[in-house]
């Protein structure tokens, strides 16, 4: 084996072992209502969805109005038969903007948190 080949076929080798792991997280894809939405009236649930499974102990989401007061009804949940799920339950809120807040833990150990916001605007 000629030596330029040895060194190519070393480099090959040597850039398959030590390649990074991919790095993987739950991206938001989706929720509802959407981020900056404005709606007639509250949702009863905000629901969001990911692009992986969640680790439902390890997954939370809350509401927080403008004055900095959570106001989710505290239910947070992983739909079982849809592990890509995320919800929580929303009292009757009055007009205002309202901050969705989330971190979730995905099956292969990454955590994302964030945050996103939405308007209820109230009947006309």
């Amino acid at each position: 084996m000629s030596s330029v080949l040895r060194v190519v076929v070393c480099a090959a080798v040597l850039g398959l072992v030590s390649a990074p792991p991919a790095l993987a997280h739950a991206f938001l894809v989706r929720s509802s209502p959407t981020s900056r939405a404005t709606v007639v009236r509250a949702p009863e649930r905000v629901h969001l969805w990911f692009n992986e499974r969640l680790e439902p102990a390890y997954s939370r989401v809350s509401i927080w109005n403008g004055e900095a007061q959570q106001v989710a009804a505290g239910d947070a949940r992983v739909a079982p038969t849809e592990p890509r799920s995320l919800s929580v339950g929303v009292p009757p809120l009055p007009a205002g903007v309202y901050t969705v807040k989330y971190r979730v833990l995905s099956v292969d150990g990454h955590v994302v948190e964030a945050e996103f916001a939405f308007t209820v605007r109230g009947a006309p």
